[in-house]
């Protein structure tokens, strides 16, 4: 039985994340997903819109998920795959070459268990964060104009 591990945030959960843990799961018998602590997460991105548990909520619910990580390490090391016994770990490939990748995820790669998967283009969380900000900011210079 193949354990693929995928670490993610998770932070307003889409469909390009939907994408990435179905083309990961179907690269071995169970998908376990590591989820990063909030604080975690705020160094090396921002402060994630919801909370680790309310992030955790949502991914266990999509159907490619068989297990989940609270509080997943940034840098995946052998002592974490050897505990949760991960047999492949698979990332976007909008990390093939950078520093990141290098970083956190050096020891899969060492190892020979790293795959990277195809990104999905045109939908990220920080893409939606900007729909909401231009969708508001034209609202409330309506709501301004309306007012005077």
């Amino acid at each position: 039985m193949t354990r693929v591990y995928v670490d993610m945030v998770g932070d307003l959960f889409h469909a390009g994340h939907v994408a990435f843990l179905r083309k990961a799961s179907e690269l071995g018998d169970v998908l376990v997903v590591g989820v990063h602590a909030d604080d975690a997460v705020a160094m090396y991105k921002r402060q994630p819109i919801l909370s680790m548990q309310e992030r955790i909520a949502v991914i266990e619910s999509c159907r490619y998920v068989r297990e989940i990580i609270p509080d997943a390490p940034l840098v995946i090391g052998s002592d974490f795959l050897e505990e949760h016994e991960i047999d492949l770990v698979v990332h976007g490939d909008d990390l093939r070459g950078s520093d990141v990748l290098k970083r956190f995820y050096a020891e899969p790669d060492r190892l020979g268990i790293l795959r990277l998967v195809q990104y999905t283009e045109g939908i990220s969380t920080s893409d939606i964060i900007g729909r909401i900000v231009d969708r508001t900011d034209h609202l409330l210079v309506s709501e301004r104009t309306d007012v005077g």
